[in-house]
């Protein structure tokens, strides 16, 4: 293993990520302040308490994962896409780095930058509701196994991507309204048994269940289950990036 290229890329992609350290951290802030606003004040003061939590505090695991998510895409998919756009790949490609060293410092980057924005909205949410955390364990056992496996799906979204709208295609049209409709703001309980069992399809779901289950103690679906899905999904973004390397797709085009 070249611990040496790992770390040449890991904090190569970090020193690009402090150089904006300012909007990385206002942005979270404000966001999370924001839905604070429109979902805590304005449709909490409708809705008391979903299954025993407030709501403001109720949503909170689904703003952690909402932002984690999409970071974590963005992050791994401009990563490996940048080098592919300016053609610096074809040196990483000759270098005498494998594959697995290449994903290592990618997706190790994209996983660290998710994961800090991860923890400054938790630290923002702290200043609007009162959190306790039930299961802290499990709670940054599925953070960093969501910070991971969206990093590496943004990673094969940056290879698959031939143009900046492409890059921007999947976390638009497909990631952000599965979050949205996998129970960030609600849960899934609270639909209409039809809707229930539709939700069932939303891999999402299972993410954002596991996640609320660590802070409260509650969940839409069994615990294995959540787990099993991540691990699941990660194992099969591995798959992809291996077929990837190995065929030269998209990569050498």
């Amino acid at each position: 293993m070249n611990w040496t290229a790992i770390k040449s890329i890991y904090v190569f992609e970090m020193t690009r990520f402090f150089r904006t350290f300012l909007q990385s951290l206002i942005s979270p802030v404000l966001s999370t302040s924001l839905y604070f606003v429109v979902f805590g004040a304005a449709i909490g003061s409708r809705i008391n308490e979903v299954e025993g939590v407030s709501y403001a505090a109720f949503i909170v695991p689904g703003l952690i994962m909402l932002s984690v998510m999409t970071q974590g895409i963005s992050n791994g998919s401009f990563g490996i896409y940048f080098p592919k756009f300016i053609g610096t790949i074809y040196e990483l490609l000759s270098a005498p780095v494998n594959f697995l060293e290449i994903v290592l410092g990618y997706v190790g980057a994209a996983a660290t930058k998710a994961m800090f924005i991860g923890t400054i909205i938790l630290i923002t949410a702290f200043f609007f509701v009162d959190i306790t955390i039930l299961h802290p364990g499990a709670m940054v056992l599925f953070l960093v196994l969501t910070c991971v496996s969206f990093s590496l799906f943004g990673f094969i979204i940056g290879i698959w991507a031939k143009n900046f709208e492409q890059l921007q295609l999947v976390p638009l049209l497909i990631v952000t309204p599965l979050v949205f409709l996998g129970g960030s703001f609600y849960s899934i309980t609270m639909l209409p048994p039809v809707w229930q069992a539709i939700s069932m399809f939303n891999p999402v779901v299972y993410l954002i269940s596991g996640f609320r289950w660590a802070f409260f103690g509650i969940a839409d679906v069994p615990i294995a289950t959540s787990l099993l899905a991540i691990a699941g999904f990660t194992g099969l973004c591995l798959l992809v990036i291996g077929w990837i390397f190995r065929t030269g797709w998209r990569i050498r085009e």
